[in-house]
């Protein structure tokens, strides 16, 4: 079954709110899934602790070097979709788990400095590619960005990475209040009052669209492989 890893080595990408919003919008639409908490931080975990965790969703906490490549092997034999979020930097960690992904997404800013450590990701998950000889498909996933701004620092960065063969996403994870509520309060953006966190509607549609988006991704992947 698909293992969706987030991997950046910098810390306050949008990592773990990512995971957490995705992981919820495929349990929304019925599949089962794990989310591995892999960052030593535990953000996933404290979320999970709150109420309103979708009931299909399991998250697995104290994960090691030495035990996640058994977390994501044992998951991904029960359940349709594994979730990794992992930690801001490079590490062992890491590197398994980007072995193990069959979708690496690598949350960034739109500034040159979070591109220049999406770079950094990209050279590992290549690394792992070579390593152990299989593709291993990725895409950068802008985090944090203006849902009315379009800035043309962000423009020129993902023209970049066009340039040199990187892959992005098309929907971006837009900077919102709900997706901050969400791990105060807990549960998912479909349960917070419109009337206490602004912009809700909009976030829920972000969120959607980000979840369509990477199911498309993996069809792809899958057709590729199925092709080869």
């Amino acid at each position: 079954m698909p293992t969706i890893v987030f991997a950046s080595p910098k810390g306050g990408a949008g990592k773990s709110t990512s995971a957490v919003i995705l992981a919820s919008e495929l349990a929304r639409k019925g599949a089962a899934v794990v989310l591995i908490d892999a960052d030593p931080n535990r953000p996933v975990t404290a979320w999970a602790r709150r109420p309103g965790k979708p009931e299909s969703l399991e998250v697995v906490a104290d994960v090691t070097e030495d035990t996640v490549i058994d977390e994501i092997e044992a998951a991904a034999a029960r359940v349709p979709f594994v979730i990794v979020d992992l930690e801001g930097t490079a590490s062992m960690t890491v590197a398994y788990a980007i072995s193990r992904a069959d979708l690496v997404l690598i949350p960034s800013q739109g500034s040159q400095l979070d591109a220049a450590e999406a770079a950094k990701a990209i050279r590992l998950i290549r690394q792992q590619e070579k390593a152990f000889a299989r593709r291993i498909p990725h895409a950068v996933l802008f985090t944090r960005t203006s849902a009315a701004i379009r800035p043309r620092t962000l423009q020129h960065i993902r023209g970049e990475f066009e340039t040199h063969g990187v892959p992005a996403l098309e929907t971006q994870m837009h900077e919102r209040e709900a997706y901050r509520a969400v791990f105060s309060f807990g549960g998912t953006v479909d349960n917070l009052n419109a009337s206490q966190v602004s912009g809700l509607e909009g976030a829920i549609r972000n969120a959607r669209a980000f979840a369509a988006e990477v199911v498309a991704l993996l069809r792809q992947a899958q057709a590729r492989e199925a092709v080869a």
